[in-house]
C-alpha cells in the first residue's frame, strides 16, 4: 500500500483490506463450522459464509468503481484474530461439544466486529466522498454483519452458554 493522499485513496486501501478480512474470516470459518456441534450454530456460520462471500463481491465491484486495480491488500488485524480463532477452537479447544461451541462464537463475534467496524467505516467514507450508491451497499452490509452478530449474541445466551454450563 502506497501513502494514501486524499479520502479517496483511504477508501480504496480500506476496500482491499475488508476484501483481504473476509477471505481471511471466510477460510477459518470453513474450518471451524465443520466443528461445530449446535446444529443452530453450525447453520448459522454456514449461512455467514455465504454472506461474506456476497460481501466480497461487493467489495470487488466498489473497487473496480474507484478506477482501481481490483486486488487486495493484507489485513493484518485479520490475521491476528484468525491466529486467535485458530488457537482457541481449532488448536486448544475440546474436540467437539458446547465449550466449544462457546468457544466458537466468542471467536467468531471478535472476527465479525472488525468486519462492523471496516464496513461501517468504509460506508462513511463513501458518504463522505459522495458515493451514494457505496455508502448504501455498504450500510446494507454493515447491518446484515451486525444482524448476526446479535443472532450469535441471542444464541449463546438462551442456548449454547446454558449448555456448556451444563457439562461443568
Amino acid at each position: 500500500m502506497s501513502t494514501p493522499e486524499d479520502l479517496k485513496d483511504v477508501y480504496a486501501d480500506e476496500l482491499k483490506d475488508l476484501w483481504s478480512a473476509n477471505d481471511q474470516m471466510q477460510k477459518v470459518l470453513k474450518k471451524i463450522t465443520a466443528k461445530a456441534s449446535d446444529a443452530t450454530l453450525k447453520e448459522m456460520l454456514t449461512k455467514s459464509q455465504d454472506g461474506i462471500s456476497k460481501h466480497t463481491d461487493i467489495l470487488k465491484e466498489l473497487i473496480a468503481g474507484q478506477d482501481e486495480k481490483v486486488s487486495k491488500e493484507h489485513c493484518k488485524g485479520m490475521e491476528g484474530l484468525v491466529a486467535e480463532a485458530t488457537k482457541h477452537v481449532l488448536e486448544e479447544g475440546p474436540e467437539k461439544g458446547p465449550v466449544l461451541d462457546v468457544l466458537i462464537i466468542a471467536q467468531y463475534q471478535r472476527m465479525t466486529h472488525y468486519g462492523i467496524a471496516g464496513f461501517g467505516t468504509a460506508a462513511a467514507y463513501a458518504k463522505a466522498l459522495g458515493l451514494k450508491d457505496d455508502n448504501k451497499a455498504l450500510r446494507e452490509a454493515t447491518k446484515e454483519i451486525y444482524g448476526g452478530d446479535e443472532f450469535m449474541t441471542k444464541l449463546a445466551e438462551t442456548a449454547v452458554n446454558a449448555k456448556a454450563e451444563e457439562e461443568a
